[in-house]
């Protein structure tokens, strides 16, 4: 009977003793991921030659085991752990370049799913997060709603409707392409619906990556600040205004992608419908930031060629990096409130 009673105790454990510690699983999955075992090679040849599914499988690796950053420093020694869902996320304190940061591992059942460097306090700096920098940005909106209001709105949008209507042609083309672009990859990810979830894996890690995985425990005014900084800083003025001070081109090109892509990543097949029409909005006003300063180069672009002047075109620029930043502020505010109330 004491044999059965034993036996019986061993196979009730075995599970439990099956399964390891999430901190050797993470420690374990780190150490592979610096020898070079998990990230896939990025040779363009043999990506060449991988069919679809191969292909998704290759992109899903990459994007869940991105190569370790060069002079990157990890203490194994002193793990944290954290539960997040179903998962746990285990994460090691380390340094790249004597800048802080940590190594996070998302573990799901007994396997790593993602292994990924994130620097300390994302990629936003310090003065950002300060309730300074927050209170300026609300007092700057209640100053620029007041001058709105005080008749503003009638002097911005008499000059807005005559450089719109000079250009209509250039512009309603710049809509039409990229609206177009992000119905298309909408309509894509009903296609491809793993590879479009793998994007929205993408667009995870780099929330994360930002600093911003911990929105719901900021305030309105914080989170729309925020949101604000990182689409005029990062979406509107590096990657969209200084490619179109180069005549239009470079933007054009570059935006092409980002709708595409943007499109294809936040698409209705893959989002509740209510989701997805509560964030409509600010998909509108943010998107037409961006399509107003390639716009905006577009006709720097053409004034140039045509010899109105670069001087007259890059006022103009000028001008469309104006409204494309009070369509930022608008729609940081609405995105702001969209996901502290509105979206559970």
């Amino acid at each position: 009977m004491r044999r059965f009673l034993l036996a019986l105790l061993a196979l009730s454990a075995a599970p439990l003793l099956a399964q390891q510690a999430p901190q050797e699983i993470a420690k374990a999955a780190v150490q592979q991921w610096l020898s070079g075992k998990l990230s896939p090679k990025l040779d363009l040849q043999e990506i060449k030659g991988l069919g679809p599914e191969e292909a998704k499988e290759w992109l899903h690796r990459y994007l869940a085991f991105p190569p370790p950053p060069p002079s990157l420093q990890v203490n194994l020694d002193d793990p944290k752990i954290e539960r997040l869902g179903a998962a746990l996320q285990v994460s090691f304190p380390a340094t790249v370049d004597n800048q802080g940061g940590e190594i996070v591992v998302l573990i799901e059942g007994n396997s790593a799913k993602q292994v990924a460097w994130r620097p300390s306090g994302g990629m936003i700096p310090p003065w950002v997060k300060s309730s300074y920098a927050r209170l300026l940005y609300a007092a700057a909106t209640l100053l620029l709603l007041i001058a709105l209001l005080q008749g503003g709105w009638r002097r911005l949008w008499e000059r807005t409707a005559t450089l719109l209507g000079r250009y209509r042609k250039l512009y309603l083309f710049c809509n039409a392409l990229f609206y177009g672009l992000f119905v298309l990859g909408a309509l894509w990810a009903y296609l491809a619906p793993d590879l479009a979830k793998t994007m929205q894996e993408v667009i995870g890690m780099a929330v994360q990556t930002i600093g911003l995985d911990k929105a719901a425990q900021m305030s309105l005014g914080q989170l729309a600040w925020i949101i604000f900084y990182w689409n005029f800083s990062h979406g509107l003025l590096l990657t969209t205004f200084v490619p179109a001070f180069f005549l239009g081109i470079p933007a054009l090109l570059i935006n092409s992608f980002r709708y595409l892509a943007f499109g294809f990543a936040l698409s209705p097949a893959t989002f509740p419908l209510e989701t997805y029409l509560l964030h409509v909005p600010t998909l509108v006003v943010e998107l037409q930031a961006y399509i107003l300063v390639t716009f905006g180069g577009l006709v720097l672009l053409w004034e140039t060629l045509r010899g109105g002047g670069f001087r007259k075109g890059l006022d103009l620029l000028g001008y469309t990096l104006m409204l494309g930043t009070l369509m930022l502020i608008a729609g940081a505010w609405y995105e702001a409130f969209e996901l502290l109330y509105l979206i559970h």
